[in-house]
């Protein structure tokens, strides 16, 4: 009985693969249209990356006036690491950008 599915499902398997195998089309013609449409919403993305930096930059801002009207101490440390993930979100942004050519 084991066998007898273990047949089947190997017929099922070897119908499908000569299936696809017959529709498959040219590799290249995929990957080229792959990366065209990739291309195409790259400056989307990079508009979007300059965009969450700069609502990042406020809500930082916000965060490091709140902790310096509160006298913390550590208010430093605060804006470093908020000012930084904003220019690393920009400089990302600008790296890939000139890293692709576009």
């Amino acid at each position: 009985m084991k066998k007898g599915r273990a047949l089947a499902v190997a017929l099922v398997v070897y119908g499908f693969t000569i299936a696809f195998t017959a529709n498959a089309q040219d590799g290249n013609a995929g990957i080229n249209e792959a990366t065209t449409q990739v291309r195409s919403y790259f400056d989307t993305g990079t508009q979007l990356m300059y965009a969450i930096g700069a609502v990042l930059g406020l809500v930082g801002a916000v965060k490091v006036f709140q902790k310096w009207n509160g006298g913390d101490p550590d208010t430093g440390k605060v804006a470093a690491a908020w000012f930084g993930s904003c220019v690393f979100l920009v400089i990302v942004a600008t790296v890939l950008r000139s890293f692709f050519g576009l």
